[in-house]
């Protein structure tokens, strides 16, 4: 290499050591401001305390067997047999774990529904939701002769009260903060006659005096192939949460942080009167409204990924 005079070679080398230490200082900035943008990201996510060892044991498999449970009672259809006797059943396996238990008789549209709201706890509350009716037509059902039918619900329905009465056994009896499970009637016969959909809890939000600090609804979350979006309606910061607790306890395959779905669910009246809500549900479910509907398609293991992360959840929250 040739720098010509000995002053050209020493201002060269100089220059050549300034470009050296600037790009030295430069890449030492970049790795400091990376090290610290990764502890505010963490410093930024909650500490979850929580995990699988932690945990009450969810009984997956009572769960499944309270589906077919439901399923052996047949439709439950408001008006229907099926309907009052998952009623009662309901309200004595919630009384037998120390819940108090009430009937909410409404009617809107003309229809009369009943919610079961058991209770926890006073103040500040945190309401988990699922619908416990069935649709009285299969009209997605392949088959034109079977639409006619009514829809079993192993899934569409019955997953979700398999699910929030499991938690009602094993949540602490002494859970510092108060919570309500709801059991939505008339969720599920939108587009039949004269009927709508979520009746059961929009009446239930239409009464309401105190307001749940959060309201989490479960649907169709016993699919045997699960998997849960970020649903479009449901409030981010709510979400974030509970995909966190799924992430912790190893079910971040199943709880997906990405927008798939835009629903309207039991979680829409409340996201419609400020308070935060969130959808669980897979809608991608091939059965849906169908006759197939059965205990087949769902699975324990299901079941036992969204009770355990409710579960953590709420035992979070101290």
């Amino acid at each position: 290499m040739n720098f010509g005079s000995n002053s050209e070679w020493l201002d060269q080398m100089l220059r050549s050591e300034l470009r050296v230490g600037i790009m030295s200082y430069v890449d030492k900035s970049i790795k400091i401001l990376l090290i610290m943008t990764f502890i505010l990201g963490i410093s930024g996510c909650k500490r979850l305390k929580m995990s699988q060892k932690d945990l009450p044991v969810f009984n997956a498999e009572r769960a499944y067997r309270d589906i077919k449970y439901q399923l052996d009672l047949g439709p439950r259809i408001p008006g229907t047999i099926g309907h009052d006797t998952i009623l009662d059943w309901m309200q004595t396996e919630l009384e037998s774990s120390n819940w108090s238990v009430e009937r909410q008789e409404l009617l809107i549209n003309g229809k009369k529904v009943i919610n079961l709201i058991a209770s926890r706890g006073a103040g500040d509350y945190i309401l988990l939701g699922a619908h416990y009716d069935t649709r009285i037509l299969a009209d997605q059902d392949p088959d034109p002769d079977l639409q006619d039918d009514p829809v079993p619900g192993a899934n569409d329905g019955a997953s979700g009260v398999s699910v929030l009465l499991e938690i009602a056994r094993i949540l602490p009896v002494d859970h510092p903060i108060a919570i309500k499970l709801v059991f939505f009637d008339a969720e599920d016969n939108g587009g039949i006659d004269d009927w709508d959909w979520i009746l059961g809890s929009r009446a239930f939000v239409r009464e309401l005096t105190d307001k749940p600090s959060a309201a989490v609804i479960v649907d169709m979350i016993g699919d045997a192939d699960l998997e849960v979006y970020y649903e479009r309606n449901s409030d981010v910061t709510l979400m974030e949460e509970i995909w966190q607790q799924a992430r912790a306890l190893g079910y971040e395959n199943i709880f997906i942080p990405e927008y798939r779905y835009s629903m309207l669910d039991d979680h829409t009246p409340f996201i419609e009167a400020g308070i935060p809500a969130v959808d669980l549900i897979d809608f991608s479910y091939p059965s849906w409204h169908t006759t197939s509907d059965t205990l087949d398609k769902v699975s324990p293991e299901s079941l036992k990924i969204i009770g355990d992360t409710l579960t953590a959840w709420l035992l979070e929250k101290e």
